[in-house]
């Protein structure tokens, strides 16, 4: 009971605190609403070389966070794409700040119209534990590229990071530019309850329909980076390694805790066998053993590790067959690493076919015309990614047009989350809005319309008292 009580104080008192930063950065704004370009990039600059000062200890700390996760895809899939980011935002946004001139209409001149971009203000980001310096910073750059403040409530899943996040950012940040808030649940719900300008959540679908809710009461617009179950799809001739290495590739990554991880396969019948057989290859190929080998990460936490188990266990007991991809016949009890998986002969009726996976297991769906691949993904809640493997380029660009994502790979997967030049964001279930390079911009600036008029009152004629020649002529000119 004490314990209890004690950490109820401890959360509302995080709360409060949370909420006197929430109102610093607000005034600080009201103070210094646009920054100028000049101050914007030395912001990204300083920003890069904390990144660079402290990939070391931010390493350590996700590896920490995960129990082992690998240092090579915390560079390439986290640190590498922070900095990429930042260095694509700092060399165009004086460009993007320019005001962007429009056209008058004849009936209106002499005048002159532009959009003008400004800061919205202070922009709360919420960052699941997946990928937990890549989604804080990638953003915070896009926060700091529009000329706002921000929160990041980070994860209660990666303290170690947060403390190391935090405290990087406070070296070149006053709070009342950019904070970081930790806390549990209690914490994260209070904070997707401020009045935030706007509100980046990235995490669950089932999660964001509640952060949704709680934006709705303040009519905070919000930016939501869900997930769902993204589709792979073989064409019938496309060579069968050549997908595989790279479907293995995107699924294996941070042991399949990835949100736009392929969750499962869509391939022709006659070659589901020979894809099996080709997956396991790969997999073999990239991770030799399991059990101590740096390059796999495992499951981040007990919870996630029960909830595969029994994704696992119940596809079996519903006939699956389920083949696990352990080359040198490691036992993994005990641990929290669970190997990539390949399951057939999945069906609906199993949970691995119902919820996102966000794990290491593979499931392979044979489909015998093409039509009815597409049908079984139209027919399912909105993806945040899609995949086609096939070379025929009257194919790609058929799935191209016909398939819903919110973002989708020919003949690759994952990459297209690092490309600085596309825009990344969800579609129904999987999301709603953008961010990443000039989208991002535009989605944490306000595009403020100007009409710009100077002596002159071009428009004196169609006041009232209304009649007389001169509004006849304007009327045979315009309605028409």
């Amino acid at each position: 009971m004490v314990a209890d009580i004690a950490y109820l104080q401890e959360q509302q008192q995080s709360i409060s605190s949370m909420q006197k930063l929430f109102e610093a950065q607000r005034a600080a704004f009201r103070k210094a609403p646009i920054p100028s370009a000049d101050d914007r990039i030395e912001h990204l600059k300083a920003l890069k070389q904390a990144i660079l000062k402290h990939q070391e200890a931010l390493i350590t700390a996700i590896n920490e966070d995960f129990g082992r996760r690998s240092a090579d895809e915390t560079r390439l899939a986290e640190i590498m794409p922070s900095l990429e980011g930042i260095h694509y935002a700092s060399k165009r946004v004086r460009r993007w700040m320019k005001p962007s001139k429009r056209k008058v209409g004849l009936a209106f001149q002499p005048a002159k119209a532009q959009v003008v971009y400004q800061p919205l203000g202070v922009i709360g980001i919420i960052v699941p534990w997946n990928y937990p310096l890549f989604l804080a910073i990638g953003p915070l750059v896009t926060a700091l590229s529009a000329g706002n403040r921000a929160m990041i409530k980070m994860s209660e899943s990666t303290p170690r990071t947060a403390e190391v996040l935090e405290q990087m950012l406070s070296e070149i940040f006053p709070e009342e530019q950019v904070a970081v808030v930790t806390g549990e649940a209690d914490v994260g719900v209070a904070f997707s309850k401020l009045p935030f300008d706007h509100l980046l959540f990235t995490g669950a679908t089932s999660i964001g329909r509640h952060v949704m809710r709680a934006a709705a009461d303040n009519l905070t617009p919000i930016t939501l980076e869900l997930g769902g179950k993204s589709p792979a799809i073989i064409s019938a001739d496309v060579p069968l390694a050549d997908a595989a290495e790279r479907i293995a590739f995107g699924k294996a990554m941070n042991a399949g805790q990835t949100c736009v991880a392929p969750d499962y396969i869509l391939c022709p019948r006659d070659r589901v066998e020979a894809l099996a057989e080709a997956l396991h290859h790969q997999f073999t190929a990239m991770y030799p053993s399991l059990l101590n080998n740096a390059d796999y990460t495992q499951v981040v936490n007990p919870r996630q590790y029960q909830r595969l188990q029994s994704y696992l266990s119940d596809a079996q007991e519903k006939g699956a067959r389920v083949l696990p991809v352990n080359p040198a016949n490691e036992d993994l009890t005990g641990t929290r690493i669970i190997a990539p998986t390949v399951l057939l002969d999945v069906s609906d009726e199993m949970k691995v076919m119902q919820e996102e996976i966000f794990g290491p297991l593979l499931p392979i769906l044979p489909y015998d015309q093409l039509d009815a691949a597409l049908d079984y993904i139209a027919d399912r809640p909105r993806p945040l990614a899609l995949y086609y493997f096939g070379y025929d380029k009257a194919e790609q660009q058929r799935l191209m047009e016909q398939t819903h994502a919110g973002g989708m790979c020919v003949n690759d997967a994952v990459f297209h989350v690092a490309q600085d030049d596309l825009p990344f964001g969800g579609v129904g279930d999987s999301g709603m809005g953008h961010y990443h390079g000039h989208e991002g911009f535009l989605t944490m600036s306000k595009a403020k319309g100007v009409y710009i008029k100077q002596r002159y009152n071009g428009a004196k004629p169609i006041y009232p008292p209304y009649g007389g020649k001169l509004l006849k002529l304007v009327y045979k000119l315009f309605l028409r």
